[in-house]
């Protein structure tokens, strides 16, 4: 089959939660059908990753958006009753080699990443798009809901704009999915959660997320075999050490809901940590660390910045902690974390989505005194931790393989 494929984002490379599933999507489907693909880029950097997708696609198209510009621009939306969303991944140039594509080939199907780029084939409408193609929408999850939950969290003006932003968006999923022949969600939950915000609404299908086993390997894993780890703003080594029992976060630093939930636990729960555990570290890790994250550093909270390869963190972790109090869909940074057999610390809302058993493969906590209670419970005690890791693992290799889950999207396309 010929297939489209539009991202919000360049699929490469897969180091963050949209770009580790839309990446591993190409990578399959690639496999037996003709990918292209049209993509925005809103980091200069990532331009030089558009030849490493070659690899898995005949056509590669990609047009840069200024983040800052795209920004603001959008706040004039505020007058239009379009969602914030699809104005700022919207770009005239992406359209038009969008159009082009759709004059100049027929397409079995066309596969969307995010809502917004819906807004590429509602504009396309002149272009002679096949009655038997089948359009394919991967919300993977409700950002309508994950903006009513920013503006929980938010001061006005902008809990104002996030709740607006939160209702437009709802109607544009809604609108979405009755265009679209297939919604897809990136858990069960999720899905459930749409079809019951939306009961008239049919064929809505999860397709889990999955962990590359192989590379997320505690037992095929040495860390004597990497370069030492350096952080982003210096480039200077970074010593984590299993000397000292060490807590850890990865993620987007510069993401709101990352920040969030670092800065609260940083504040609220790990000062009490340290008057029981003196010598305790808390490494955060992840790109672009806002200056909110960076504030907390010291010669406890280390804040790394943006490292090659994530995986010497996880092995020296004693114990992940994911304390998000915002958060949809599946949390891929608590599979990588479950996979490399690390008992995990986490809150329902980051656990939400997650096919696993809560003191069985991994524990949750919501308020400062649980995740103090849970946490120095789990230092306290090796074993627990030992066996939750173990369970952990096994646990993700019986529910995250993305060969089996991505079966779901080959039958789609075949059905």
């Amino acid at each position: 089959m010929k297939i489209l494929f539009l991202a919000h984002r360049i699929p490469y490379p897969p180091d963050k939660g949209d770009k580790i599933r839309s990446f591993n999507e190409i990578k399959y489907l690639s496999k037996n059908h003709e990918i292209h693909l049209a993509c925005l880029v809103d980091n200069p950097d990532d331009l030089k990753y558009v030849n490493p997708l070659r690899k898995y696609c005949k056509i590669v198209n990609v047009a840069f958006i200024n983040s800052k510009i795209t920004k603001f621009k959008a706040i004039f939306c505020l007058l239009d009753k379009k969602p914030l969303s699809a104005s700022y991944f919207y770009s005239k140039k992406l359209q038009k080699a969008i159009n082009y594509l759709l004059l100049t080939n027929n397409y079995d199907a066309i596969i969307c990443f995010s809502s917004p780029m819906a807004e590429y084939i509602f504009k396309s409408t002149n272009q002679p798009i096949n009655q038997s193609t089948k359009l394919i929408m991967d919300f993977v999850d409700i950002d309508s809901d994950k903006w009513k939950q920013y503006a929980k969290y938010t001061k006005w003006p902008f809990s104002w704009i996030y709740k607006l932003e939160s209702k437009r968006l709802a109607q544009y999923e809604k609108k979405v999915a009755q265009i679209f022949h297939y919604s897809i969600f990136v858990s069960k939950k999720e899905a459930k959660l749409f079809y019951m915000q939306n009961p008239d609404i049919r064929n809505i299908l999860a397709i889990p997320n999955g962990v590359d086993f192989d590379y997320f390997n505690p037992y095929h894993f040495s860390t004597n075999n990497l370069s030492q780890p350096t952080t982003q703003s210096t480039n200077r080594p970074i010593n984590p050490s299993t000397s000292y029992p060490m807590l850890l976060f990865t993620g987007a630093m510069d993401y709101y809901a990352n920040v969030d939930g670092v800065v609260w636990f940083c504040k609220n729960i790990f000062p009490q940590l340290i008057e029981k555990f003196p010598e305790l570290r808390f490494y955060i890790v992840g790109r672009n660390p806002a200056s909110t994250i960076k504030e907390w550093a010291n010669h406890q909270v280390i804040v790394t910045g943006y490292v090659e390869d994530i995986r010497p963190y996880y092995q020296m972790a004693t114990i992940y902690v994911a304390p998000l109090r915002i958060a949809r869909g599946i949390q891929n940074k608590i599979l990588e974390a479950m996979a490399m057999a690390k008992p995990v610390v986490s809150t329902s809302k980051a656990f939400e989505g997650i096919e696993a058993t809560p003191n069985k493969d991994l524990l949750l906590a919501d308020s400062e005194k649980e995740f103090i209670e849970k946490i120095t419970g789990l230092l306290q005690n090796p074993e627990k931790r030992k066996s939750l890791g173990i369970s952990a693992r096994q646990t993700v290799e019986k529910n995250y393989s993305w060969q089996y889950n991505l079966k779901i999207l080959e039958e789609i396309l075949a059905s």
